[in-house]
């Protein structure tokens, strides 16, 4: 359980299975489960009962997490997928593209 390269607000792409080749934005990370929730992506139909939040019920799309291994990151800056360096600036440490070197954060 490491550090994660990805954050909330990024841009990624799915790298494996059915969801392969389709982009999204990240809403949530899960650092202890090594997953992040992706908008759009990983969908499942959940049946509710009526209550008082949802007086109607019914049948719900929901995403759920996908593991971070399964996405790339992608660069801001040239587009496309790209795997994530650290450097040390006097700023702190901050992520960079391995493609294009510049600063993702």
């Amino acid at each position: 359980m490491g550090k994660l390269s990805i954050k909330k607000g990024d841009q990624v792409v799915v790298i494996a299975g059915k969801q392969r080749g389709k982009k999204g934005k990240v809403q949530k990370v899960h650092p202890a489960d090594n997953t992040v929730l992706v908008e759009g992506l990983n969908l499942v139909k959940k049946h509710s009962k009526p209550s008082q939040t949802n007086p109607q019920g019914g049948v719900i799309d929901k995403s759920l997490p996908i593991n971070v291994s399964k996405v790339m990151l992608i660069c801001p800056e040239c587009n496309e997928p790209i795997r994530v360096a650290r450097k040390r600036t006097e700023d702190g440490v901050v992520r960079v593209c391995r493609k294009c070197s510049r600063n993702i954060d």
